[in-house]
């Protein structure tokens, strides 16, 4: 008779399993905050010594390679004009120049 009237004894930590399992609670995990795809896209560009149409926000083009790159900047080295440190803000797209 006292078997019967007694409560299985939990200790905490498997209540907090019970309320919140890990794989059923449904929430998609968060997707990464750096993809590197920025780094692969312009070291391929390096390496080759892809030739670059660099469209600026002010509607002007420059081309030239792509020598460096940090964060917020990259050197443009072009042939027959002066090399430049472009400013990222200032990119307003790129692309492949049009082989010659």
């Amino acid at each position: 008779m006292e078997s019967l009237i007694r409560k299985p004894i939990r200790s905490t930590e498997n209540k907090e399993a019970i309320r919140r399992p890990p794989s059923a609670s449904g929430k998609k995990s968060t997707p990464p905050d750096q993809t590197n795809a920025e780094q692969f896209y312009y070291s391929k560009q390096m390496q080759g010594k892809t030739h670059m149409v660099i469209a600026l926000n002010d509607g002007e083009q420059l081309e030239g390679v792509i020598e460096w790159y940090d964060r917020d900047c990259l050197k443009l080295n072009r042939t027959g004009a002066p090399n430049l440190l472009l400013f990222k803000h200032c990119i307003k797209y790129m692309y492949k120049a049009e082989p010659e």
